[in-house]
């Protein structure tokens, strides 16, 4: 009990951290006030910290307990064994999901639908107690609807990864990841499908 009462000014700092990180990265948000009192990702991190310390502790279900019901609240699924630095920021959140042995370093940034992974859930409890989830390395960026997957992967130092990709390997640091192979058309619904424009890269 003592070792928990130790690490609220532990958590509390870090919080102070997140805050100046959404601040600094969101130009929607009017002050930080705003922050702490109407965005769901602090809360959802805030509970992970704390929950975090009791993971640690070995303290059973409680720690679980609170991240689902974080997780119940805010669509962002935070398991508490998942190790994460300070100044971090997850923009809308939304449908954002990090693993058990997930490594989040410090100063980075994720957007809505990002989910950190295992390669495979075939072992079962086999795997318990394995690294199983990706690293992200300090000051990485993830855009919306990206998936990272396996425990060996590791997103390096201050690289970017782009909307809707699917990594499977680690990247190198100062490294830009992005999907460019997909064509959008646009048809019109009433000259019978004539295209209107076909060389749009998304």
């Amino acid at each position: 009990m003592l070792e928990v009462l130790d690490s609220i000014p532990e958590i509390r700092r870090l919080l102070t951290t997140d805050v100046e990180a959404a601040f600094g990265g969101d130009p929607a948000a009017g002050n930080t006030d705003e922050i702490i009192l109407a965005y769901p990702y602090l809360e959802a991190v805030a509970i992970q910290r704390s929950a975090h310390i009791l993971y640690r502790l070995g303290v059973p279900l409680v720690p679980r307990i609170m991240t689902e019901w974080a997780h119940s609240r805010t669509g962002i699924d935070i398991h508490p064994g998942a190790r994460l630095g300070s100044h971090f920021f997850i923009d809308h959140g939304t449908g954002v999901v990090i693993g058990e042995t997930s490594e989040i370093g410090q100063h980075v940034k994720l957007y809505q639908g990002v989910a950190l992974i295992a390669r495979s859930l075939a072992g079962g409890q086999a795997l318990k107690g394995r690294k199983r989830h990706p690293t992200l390395e300090d000051k990485v960026t993830v855009y919306a609807g990206t998936t990272i997957m396996g425990g060996d992967t590791v997103i390096g130092t201050g690289s970017t990864i782009g909307a809707n990709v699917f990594v499977t390997h680690s990247i190198p640091s100062r490294s830009l990841v992005y999907f460019e192979e997909t064509k959008l058309t646009i048809l019109d619904k009433d000259r019978r499908g004539a295209v209107i424009e076909d060389d749009w890269m998304i």
